[in-house]
């Protein structure tokens, strides 16, 4: 126990063995919905042969992915940040790249990218990016990834969704229809009210008491009423049916694991596929910074100017799992930005990241039990969560318009375009060109100006991809 202790300095972050389990086991439970959800996203779309991955196979080799690199992260950069696979790089490999290539061929992409991210850390440059950073944007994006977190409780939960017409564009309830109209709906604010009570009274275990209480109503309303799959019933569940039936237990099937292909530059021409790794970098770098800052912020493990302890190792085992995840077809893994949940729970030191990732593993055989959390009680944690990092906006000093826009730019645009790295982007724009225009520029360093300028090119890829007739 004592070399446990002075390993992962579990008694010098004023933690203790008891307290990283239930962070790792409360970033699990937050977590578990991504294997339910990498296979639906990345099942649902044809590559340009007509060809779809199997959904069972990605679900397991997504627990794979995640199992390893967030055991990984946690041993090497002794941090409880865990790994799974990027929403945003997943639904952009599902709608967009597999139209051009074939599936082996997206994901050899994806390896691409996660080693130009290794090169880069390892050379130092992803370093000198994240500290031309200045402290009031660092702040913003803590504060912008907590608001996206909310806002994708919210939504997950069926508690806001699209109304379908311009305008508004969101309502409350599913469909936007004004109202509160599902029972899963109704558990979810009913586990957020209880969840948010215990972490009023500080209760010790609040969040994970408020899972496990959430997903116990959750299994005894469906054995009553039978609500079933959204998918199927209007009023379900809207990814996990909270029940068990049959055996707990399966044999994953990993034959998604070393399914890549670098064929895609043959396939498509140099200049499309270098366009696409460009997109592919551009979101994993800077998904995973802001990720990064974001919640070694909240843990307080970062100082005054926003570093925290081992960042080059941090960052490179981070590029690595981009590359990991390409090469067992789960999509790239990255920082999951639901750490939080385990960090709230008092999670501190990569020992809680080793039991998040030995659940997954876990979770590879049991899936029929990792999958009976319903993403509507998971959802609770989460707007716990979120309300806890956007507090961060209290230490940024907005009196000065040319601090204010592009913070809360930052801030809005994450949400609101689901996607952080836009949030980033968006900041750094305003951020060089208004605190130029305030005579400031001397305060900006030069390559804060290179990637604004690099993020000009990220919004307009579109325009460039068309001009290239990708």
């Amino acid at each position: 126990m004592n070399r446990l202790d002075r390993f992962f300095e579990i008694t010098a972050r004023q933690s203790s063995v008891t307290t990283e389990i239930r962070g790792g086991l409360v970033t699990f439970i937050a977590m578990a919905y991504i294997i339910v959800l990498n296979p639906i996203i990345l099942s649902s779309s044809a590559d340009v042969d007509g060809n779809r991955l199997d959904f069972a196979q990605v679900s397991a080799t997504t627990s794979l992915a995640a199992g390893v690199m967030t055991i990984l992260f946690g041993v090497i950069a002794r941090l409880p940040f865990a790994f799974a696979a990027g929403l945003g790089i997943n639904s952009f490999l599902a709608t967009t790249v597999v139209g051009t290539v074939t599936w082996p061929e997206a994901m050899g992409l994806v390896v691409i990218n996660g080693l130009i991210i290794v090169l880069l850390a390892a050379t130092g440059l992803r370093r000198l990016v994240f500290d031309a950073v200045p402290m009031q944007l660092k702040l913003a994006i803590t504060a912008g990834i907590g608001l996206f977190i909310l806002f994708i409780g919210l939504v997950d939960a069926g508690f806001v969704g699209s109304t379908g017409v311009p305008s508004p564009p969101v309502g409350l309830g599913t469909g936007g229809v004004g109202s509160i109209v599902t029972v899963p709906a109704l558990v979810f604010v009913l586990t957020l009210l209880v969840t948010g009570v215990l972490v009023v009274r500080k209760v010790r275990g609040g969040i994970l008491i408020g899972l496990v209480a959430g997903t116990i109503v959750a299994v005894v309303i469906e054995a009553i009423w039978h609500l079933g799959s959204a998918t199927e019933k209007p009023g379900g569940w809207s990814l996990s049916v909270p029940t068990l039936s049959g055996s707990p237990f399966a044999l994953p099937d990993l034959s998604l694991v070393g399914e890549f292909s670098l064929a895609s530059f043959g396939r498509i021409g140099i200049l499309a596929a270098v366009m696409l790794v460009f997109t592919l970098v551009f979101a994993n770098f800077f998904d995973a910074m802001g990720t990064l800052t974001g919640l070694s912020r909240e843990a307080g493990l970062s100082d005054a100017q926003g570093n925290f302890p081992r960042l080059r190792a941090s960052l490179i085992v981070e590029g690595a799992g981009a590359a990991v995840g390409g090469a067992t077809s789960a999509s790239s893994n990255t920082v999951f930005i639901e750490s939080g949940a385990g960090i709230e729970e008092g999670a501190r030191t990569g020992l809680a990241n080793v039991v998040t990732g030995v659940l997954f593993l876990a979770a590879m055989f049991i899936s029929p039990l990792a999958s009976i959390v319903p993403t509507e009680v998971a959802a609770a944690a989460l707007v716990i969560v979120g309300v806890m990092m956007v507090s961060q906006l209290r230490h940024i000093d907005i009196s000065e318009f040319s601090v204010a826009m592009p913070v809360l730019l930052t801030v809005a645009a994450m949400p609101f375009t689901y996607s952080i790295a836009n949030g980033i982007g968006v900041g750094f724009i305003a951020w060089v060109v208004l605190r130029s225009a305030a005579g400031r520029v001397r305060e900006i360093s030069p390559l804060l100006w290179v990637v604004a300028a690099g993020f000009v090119v990220y919004f307009a890829r579109g325009w460039l991809e068309s001009l290239i007739g990708l």
